[in-house]
């Protein structure tokens, strides 16, 4: 199941995230690594979590690399502390759609929303180098826990791009 891309406001906010240059062979490596490294550090720290963990793609080149951060939105950030980094995600114009099924076809559905967004003629805040696509924020978010929803065929992604202003 699909919903219909639409645009919101976001505004800025304040996350944790661990870095990863992985290929796209690799992207579980930030769920397996970052994700426990986060939950972890929220708990030491008594952090409130304001939202469900994702993936922030920040340059993607398919063909080789891409820099992803495992992230996790927070009321507010706690001390330096290992791999653990913190920032703001920007505020602004999103365009976003929620997908209901197997992670392993969030492509495909992320193929959809690039190509809604072409066609209704609205620029992501991305800039193209030779090393790939440097994205403002480019999210997506797992809004399934897997203890919960063990189903992965139920599962709850939903992706956010931000626009240009």
């Amino acid at each position: 199941m699909l919903t219909l891309p639409k645009t919101e406001d976001r505004k800025p906010q304040a996350y944790i995230y661990v870095p990863f240059t992985v290929t796209m062979t690799e992207m579980q490596k930030p769920a397996r690594e970052g994700f426990p490294q986060l939950f972890e550090y929220i708990a030491k720290h008594g952090l409130t979590p304001i939202s469900h963990a994702f993936y922030n793609y920040r340059r993607i080149d398919m063909t080789a690399t891409l820099d992803v951060e495992a992230g996790i939105a927070v009321e507010a950030v706690g001390p330096a502390e290992g791999n653990i980094r913190s920032g703001m995600l920007p505020g602004g114009r999103f365009l976003g759609l929620s997908w209901v099924g197997h992670p392993d076809k969030l492509e495909t559905v992320t193929g959809m929303l690039i190509g809604w967004a072409r066609l209704t003629e609205q620029e992501f805040d991305m800039v193209e180098r030779p090393d790939g696509d440097h994205f403002a924020c480019r999210l997506e978010m797992y809004e399934s826990d897997p203890q919960e929803v063990p189903d992965m065929e139920e599962w709850v992604t939903t992706l956010a791009f931000k626009l240009k202003d």
